[in-house]
């Protein structure tokens, strides 16, 4: 089996909890080859775990090694587009976390560099990737079949549960200046979707959209195709928490995004026809093997019959980086690659402009 030399740029709560641990596992198939973040402490930490990874001065720096195959693109979501496109002309393997950029208008000047890139770029939507979402697609009803969809995401924040578990380092290193450009670069990005003279509720909306509520709308479309549109959208708690009802043409889907500090995490899919409901329930990822879990009630002629499918103990995250890895060396397409992600952010901005004209924007 091809071992690949992965270059990590950004090493915080995500690449310390999942993906360096995930690429440790996985070690007929990669290698850490190299690293780099803004805190010097975090580079000190992780070359320190992992004997392979050498530090870089700066992100284009690994990201131009010869020495690098892949690279992860794990930094604030600022800074995707940035270096996304390095990589690419670079002509590197690119593994981009969630959201794969903050606009349409930079997903699309990505995209313009695709006719010349001739290597695999892979959106890291691990939900996509669970056993139990992957098993759901086989037990759906007809589309034609199906009469409500209902998501939802009622959870806490990665802190509640890290804290408990992992012992990860959130450095207090890095350049203030740094910090702050890259606060006013978001904020900038962020207004191009919101507005510029958008309320601060709104724009804190839009954060939760791209940051949390990304994996569920790649996930609704990956399983239940494209909506005609967004008949309706509302934000309260000062913009964290959102509710959405997306047009399915016969059928409605509605989800609901809550952030609270309760320590709970709850998150689901449910598709129902008449006779059908397929549901699948997520753990919290910053978890690793957490299980995941799919239902299947039918109705039957002594009443409703359920049969479970799990706990599934395959983790989204290593079932993602295997199909990373079989598409780099098998030359295969990845389902969330950037025109799929375009799709969700797409999404994102009409959502933002159904809660406007909900006369609150």
């Amino acid at each position: 089996m091809a071992v690949i030399r992965v270059g990590l740029v950004g090493l915080g709560e995500v690449a310390q909890s999942i993906h360096l641990p995930v690429l440790s596992d996985q070690r007929d198939r990669w290698v850490i080859a190299g690293v780099h973040d803004v805190s010097p402490s975090l580079v000190a930490l992780c070359t320190s775990e992992y004997a392979t990874a050498k530090a870089y001065e700066s992100a284009e720096a690994l990201i131009r090694s010869p020495d690098i195959d892949a690279v992860f693109v794990l930094s604030s979501d600022d800074t995707h587009s940035r270096f996304v496109r390095a990589a690419m002309e670079a002509n590197k393997h690119i593994l981009l976390e969630k959201p794969a950029c903050l606009t349409v208008r930079e997903i699309d000047e990505l995209l313009a560099l695709t006719p010349n890139y001739g290597k695999t770029l892979f959106v890291g939507y691990m939900r996509r990737y669970a056993p139990a979402y992957l098993a759901a697609r086989d037990e759906l009803p007809d589309h034609a079949d199906i009469t409500h969809v209902r998501i939802f995401d009622l959870i806490s924040e990665g802190r509640h549960f890290l804290k408990k578990s992992q012992n990860v380092l959130y450095p207090k290193d890095i350049d203030a200046d740094l910090l702050s450009r890259g606060a006013k670069e978001r904020d900038a990005l962020i207004r191009e979707v919101v507005g510029v003279d958008a309320p601060a509720d709104l724009m804190r909306a839009y954060r939760g959209l791209t940051a949390l509520s990304s994996h569920h709308i790649s996930a609704m479309r990956g399983l239940i195709g494209e909506p005609v549109g967004v008949v309706a959208a509302h934000r309260t708690n000062g913009g964290a928490n959102t509710s959405v009802t997306f047009d399915y043409g016969h059928f409605a889907c509605c989800y609901d995004a809550v952030v609270d500090d309760i320590g709970l995490f709850d998150a689901m899919i449910e598709v129902r026809s008449n006779t059908r409901r397929v549901r699948i329930i997520y753990d919290t990822p910053y978890i690793r093997s957490l299980p995941t879990r799919l239902e299947v009630t039918d109705a039957g002629p002594l009443g409703p019959v359920t049969r479970t499918f799990g706990p599934l103990y395959g983790d989204a995250f290593s079932n993602e980086l295997e199909i990373f890895h079989r598409h780099i060396t098998e030359g295969t397409k990845p389902l969330t690659d950037l025109a799929d992600s375009r799709r969700d952010l797409a999404l994102m901005a009409e959502i933002i402009d159904r809660m406007k004209k909900s006369g609150r924007g």
